[in-house]
């Protein structure tokens, strides 16, 4: 799928407003027409109409437009687990807070479809995905803990909840339909819990 490519005046100065909105937008444009390897940082700050040196203000490099969300996203859920109620189950809270995450995603699917179609291409970007997801359950296990949830349990429910997460997120890109992926997570979570039920 090609990307339509967005002009921009060059005359642009660094401290234009929503200068990485720009920088993620022609990154991911540079990256569907020449792919991510092909294309340099140079490259991306002159199709957003900025100077290399403000896309180092904002990204480490050309992978972190890719990758920059993840403290926002771990952020999000650590707050959305610690804060359940004192009652919920450890998976409901997991389940909770993934919604809330969903829902900020929902409003940016677009750039996630284009994102994750760049992830695919690359070997070294699944690897980096990954450790991203590895992270985030990491950081629900750690507060669920907190929350008095003992082991193995705390750690269960947050690699669960991010295995149904990476499943709904990968239903929700790939549909040709505008699905809702708050919804899709719920419903992922629900079928997660019926392949585990036990079967008498």
């Amino acid at each position: 799928m090609s990307v339509a490519v967005i002009a921009y005046d060059a005359c642009v100065g660094r401290w234009e407003p929503n200068a990485r909105g720009r920088l993620e937008i022609a990154a991911l444009e540079l990256y569907d027409e020449r792919g991510f390897e092909q294309t340099t940082v140079v490259e991306i700050a002159k199709r957003a109409g900025v100077t290399e040196r403000t896309f180092f203000r904002y990204f480490a490099d050309k992978r972190e437009v890719l990758f920059s969300g993840a403290e926002t996203l771990q952020d999000l859920l650590v707050t959305n687990v610690a804060a359940a109620p004192a009652s919920t189950s450890p998976i409901d809270a997991v389940t909770a807070a993934l919604e809330v995450a969903g829902a900020l995603l929902q409003e940016r699917r677009d750039f996630a479809r284009k994102r994750q179609a760049v992830i695919t291409a690359n070997a070294e970007l699944q690897e980096r995905e990954l450790i991203k997801l590895a992270s985030l359950a990491a950081a629900m296990a750690a507060v669920l803990r907190r929350r008095g949830v003992s082991e193995p349990t705390a750690s269960l429910a947050a690699e669960a909840g991010i295995a149904v997460f990476k499943v709904a997120f990968e239903t929700w890109v790939s549909a040709a339909d505008d699905l809702d992926l708050p919804r899709v997570i719920r419903e992922s979570v629900e079928e997660l819990q019926s392949v585990t039920a036990v079967r008498r």
